[in-house]
């Protein structure tokens, strides 16, 4: 039996780690009270489920089929599609991470958009959506000092933020500069092998895309547009819950709950779906916002429910798609 790789013992290790602090969390709030505030919000869990695939989905979907260049865009359903099984696997699968762009990217050239068109407007996509993310989490931080007068935080928060922005912008400038070319070359180096220039003309191809992507300029602006509503849009959701379970149901807080628990858990990125990092978000900013301890770990659990009422199904759709795909290939194989 092959032993696992440091980098599964590692992402094992995490979601321990991240079970564990979630277990803390639910003793310490009390899990009977969890419970008790979880089963009162009743139609609201329904409500979010709904919410959250026609409204940040959706807008989601938008803001990556504005990138795509005409004669290669793809139609908004099969984006939306897509965009939640993408999704579905980078909520659900342990590993995972960045795994639901990898998907994304797939899918769309399986779809018919030139891989290196689907490939390039996913890396467009990923890059402008932290640096909108960033700018969410500065109009969060600036609410939460006018709505509570606390500003302890704000320098750590716009430290990270800051942290974020120069490590994308640097991100930026590689795939300017041509870095899968760079790439392509190197592997084909180590590999000393002609059967690996394909990869160096794949590689130079990714890269004329990427700055053509980049030098449609409406396209850019219109996708961080599409994504600043998706994220004020999302805030949607916790409003419901907050509403249902009679708290202060204000859209400003809503607001502040979404930028800085999405912040806490980007942070957190390594830990396999943010578990109890997310549980920790929603009771530290709830309780600067007078949230109760139960009702704002209430409020992680629906949105928990919802990831599984969506992830779950996504993620048999991308496992029945692998599969035709793979029994196809069989029988194509079978009758040569």
């Amino acid at each position: 039996m092959k032993a696992p790789g440091k980098v599964q013992i590692t992402v094992w290790s995490l979601g321990l780690a991240g079970a564990a602090l979630f277990t803390f969390l639910l003793i310490r709030q009390g899990a009977s009270q969890v419970v008790m505030a979880f089963a009162a919000a009743g139609w609201a869990i329904a409500a979010v489920v709904i919410y959250h695939f026609v409204v940040p989905v959706v807008l989601d979907a938008i803001a990556w089929q504005v990138l795509f260049p005409k004669p290669d865009r793809l139609p908004l359903r099969k984006l939306l599609w897509i965009r939640w099984i993408g999704e579905s696997v980078s909520t659900l699968v342990p590993s995972a991470a960045v795994g639901g762009d990898i998907i994304r990217a797939r899918l769309a050239a399986i779809n018919g958009a030139p891989m290196p068109v689907a490939a390039g407007t996913v890396l467009v996509d990923i890059t402008l959506g932290v640096l909108t993310q960033a700018g969410f989490t500065v109009l969060g931080v600036a609410l939460l000092v006018d709505v509570t007068g606390q500003k302890n935080f704000v320098r750590p928060t716009l430290v990270g933020t800051l942290i974020g922005v120069l490590g994308v912008a640097g991100f930026y400038f590689v795939q300017r500069l041509g870095m899968f070319r760079f790439l392509a070359r190197t592997i084909a180096r180590l590999a000393n092998s002609p059967e690996w220039h394909s990869l160096v003309q794949s590689g130079e191809t990714l890269d004329r895309t990427v700055r053509t992507l980049y030098a449609r300029r409406h396209a850019l602006v219109m996708c961080c547009v599409w994504t600043s509503i998706s994220l004020i849009g999302g805030s949607g959701e916790i409003w419901i819950a907050l509403y249902a379970l009679n708290l202060h149901a204000t859209f400003v807080n809503a607001l502040i709950l979404q930028s800085m628990v999405l912040t806490i858990r980007s942070a957190a990125f390594a830990v396999p779906g943010g578990l109890g990092v997310q549980e920790g978000g929603y009771l530290f900013v709830g309780n600067l916002l007078g949230i109760p301890g139960d009702a704002a770990f209430a409020i992680s659990l629906i949105a928990r429910v919802r990831e599984l009422a969506l992830g779950i199904p996504g993620l048999i759709s991308w496992q029945v798609i692998e599969a035709r795909r793979l029994l196809r290939a069989r029988v194509a194989a079978m009758a040569r």
